[in-house]
C-alpha cells in the first residue's frame, strides 16, 4: 500500500508531467480552476495555478505550449536534462537515464519521438516510482540522479519564460516541487 504523502506527491508529479507533456484541454483547464490552495507552498502554488487556468482557454494555453516548448524550429525552452546539464541534446544524461529506465523495465513508448530525459517523462516516472509501480528503484534515489540536478532551473526558467502565461504557474508550483524534494533528500 501506499503512504498517503506518498500518494499525495504523486499526483503531483503526475499532473507537471500531465502538463508539460501536451497542453491542457478545456475540461483539465476547468478541473484546474477548481483546485483551492492554502497558506504552505504548495497550497500557494496550487492557488496560483487556479487562478491561471481561470483567465486562459484551452485555444490560448496550446498556442503558449506551442511557443514555450514546440516553436517555429524549436520552442522558447528545452526541458531535457541533456540540454540543462551539458549544453545538448541526446548526452550523457540521456544515457544514463536510459539504463535506469532500462533497469526498471521502463521502454519509451511507440510513435513518441521525445527523448526520455524531457522534463515531462522524468515526471511521469517520479509518479510511477512514488506510487511503487516499479521495482528495483527508490523514487529518492531517482529523484536524486536524474531530476535534482536540473528540474529546478528548468521549472524556473518556465517560470520566468516570455511567452509563459499559464505555464508561469506550472513553472513556480514545478519549481517549488523540485525545492521541497531536495529538502527531503537533504534530511538525515
Amino acid at each position: 500500500m501506499t503512504d498517503p504523502l506518498d500518494a499525495e506527491r504523486s499526483r503531483l508529479f503526475a499532473l507537471l508531467s500531465r502538463l508539460l507533456t501536451a497542453a491542457p484541454d478545456a475540461a483539465l483547464l476547468g478541473r484546474l480552476a477548481a483546485l483551492r490552495g492554502d497558506a504552505s507552498p504548495i497550497g500557494q502554488g496550487l492557488a496560483g495555478l487556479a487562478e491561471a487556468a481561470a483567465r486562459t482557454d484551452a485555444a490560448r494555453v496550446e498556442r503558449e505550449y506551442f511557443a514555450l516548448f514546440i516553436g517555429v524550429g524549436r520552442g522558447e525552452l528545452l526541458p531535457y536534462a541533456s540540454y540543462y546539464l551539458t549544453g545538448f541534446l541526446h548526452e550523457r544524461p540521456l544515457a544514463e537515464l536510459r539504463a535506469t529506465l532500462a533497469a526498471l523495465g521502463i521502454t519509451r513508448a511507440q510513435g513518441v519521438a521525445e527523448p526520455e530525459d524531457h522534463l515531462g517523462f522524468c515526471c511521469e516516472v517520479m509518479a510511477g516510482l512514488l506510487e511503487r509501480r516499479f521495482d528495483g528503484l527508490d523514487a529518492g534515489e531517482f529523484f536524486t540522479r536524474h531530476l535534482a540536478p536540473w528540474a529546478k532551473r528548468c521549472f524556473a526558467d518556465l517560470e520566468a519564460a516570455q511567452a509563459a502565461d499559464f505555464y508561469r504557474s506550472v513553472g513556480a508550483l514545478g519549481r517549488i516541487t523540485i525545492e521541497i524534494e531536495q529538502a527531503a533528500a537533504a534530511l538525515p
